[in-house]
């Protein structure tokens, strides 16, 4: 059996989604199964160092997740040649210097989302890769969970018919910080520390609806600060100057319609913290993070408005569970997964940092379309 050993520097994963989705969910349990297999005679094993500026919290991950290297200085792993590629998952304003210097090093590149906090900025991320043959991605994990893959399959065996739209609704109610602890962390509510829904979430609806529905065209949004004044991580209040909901309509390229509203502040009553609900002329279906629903045109009831007397239709009653056809990973060790095996085995991996510049993109035109309470046209990037 040949074992291709591939070193990564994991830096910023000691922030929540770092440490629970890509160090422990994804890196330990890669190197737990025994590495990523390549057919039946080629594996693919990680070797993590850990770096952060908490030497603190570094050492208590190395405990919790099985990894025994780790480093608070940066620039000196960055001279390791033993280590081929570099993950960020710091915040977002301190990810464009790291990459940078991971690129000047010579490192393959693996980021979070956004990638930056300008599109120029996350274009030049990548301009510097491709000049440099280096290989580069960014995270898209929500095109492997279980419900869009399902979504996916519906589409591919032309279960909807022709597509018309896509309503989407994403988020909850995130704690203030005075009294119940907030389950976010206070960066996310300042402008000012790279804060705010519209950057964080139209980058994940950006790659969901090109990769799943079709080319985002347009976009009209409107953003929110519903919460004035929250409390930080030491109990002190802070000014809220980051936008905490946004409202957005996209127009697809095929015609399609898709709306997604993204909130910290709406309480859920749905099936899940995200739902896409997506009509067609032959059926629609409705999916969450794993689970999804369909309701084939000859299972569609025929309402007829009357509000006084009791709704006679019971909705819910039409529609049937989607059942489990496939094996499903976490999806952000899928996508390691295939980022290790292109770095590797030169793979096809289309979610190159270009992709995240989209979806920076799409985020600047939503604020844009925001401040200018007007539609705003996506144009093409250029590679």
């Amino acid at each position: 059996m040949k074992q291709h050993t591939v070193g990564i520097i994991m830096n910023g994963v000691t922030g929540r989604m770092g440490t629970n989705q890509h160090l422990l969910r994804s890196i330990a349990e890669i190197i737990r199964q025994g590495g990523v297999k390549c057919g039946s005679s080629e594996t693919i094993m990680p070797d993590p160092i850990l770096v952060g500026r908490n030497e603190t919290k570094l050492k208590n991950l190395c405990n919790i997740s099985g990894i025994s290297k780790m480093s608070t200085d940066l620039d000196e792993v960055l001279k390791d040649r033993n280590y081929q590629l570099y993950f960020d998952a710091q915040t977002t304003g301190r990810r464009v210097d790291a990459v940078k210097k991971a690129i000047r090093a010579g490192k393959h590149i693996y980021c979070e989302k956004p990638v930056a906090i300008s599109t120029e900025a996350a274009l030049e991320l990548y301009e510097l890769c491709r000049d440099a043959g280096l290989k580069n991605g960014v995270v898209q994990d929500k095109l492997w969970l279980p419900g869009i893959l399902k979504l996916k399959r519906l589409i591919e065996t032309g279960f909807f018919g022709r597509i018309l739209s896509v309503r989407g609704e994403f988020g909850y109610w995130v704690f203030e910080g005075e009294t119940i602890p907030a389950q976010r962390p206070s960066w996310n509510y300042r402008s000012e520390d790279d804060g705010g829904i519209i950057l964080d979430m139209l980058c994940h609806w950006r790659y969901v609806l090109d990769n799943v529905f079709g080319k985002v065209k347009a976009v009209s949004c409107l953003g929110a600060t519903h919460i004035p004044e929250r409390f930080d991580e030491e109990g002190k209040a802070y000014k809220c100057t980051a936008d905490d909901a946004a409202y957005a309509t996209f127009e697809l390229e095929n015609g399609i319609i898709a709306h997604f509203n993204s909130s910290w502040a709406v309480r859920v009553r749905r099936d899940d913290l995200l739902t896409l609900q997506v009509d067609g002329t032959r059926g629609s279906a409705v999916a969450g993070l794993r689970e999804c629903y369909i309701q084939h045109y000859g299972n569609t009831p025929k309402p007829v408005w009357n509000p006084d007397i009791p709704q006679p239709i019971d909705f819910f009653e039409g529609w049937s569970r989607v059942p489990e056809q496939e094996n499903y990973d976490n999806a952000f060790k899928a996508q390691w997964e295939l980022f290790l095996k292109h770095v590797v085995k030169d793979e096809p991996f289309p979610w190159d940092l270009h992709e995240g510049a989209k979806g920076v993109q799409l985020a600047e035109k939503g604020m844009e379309s925001w401040k200018k309470r007007c539609w705003t046209e996506i144009p093409e990037l250029k590679k």
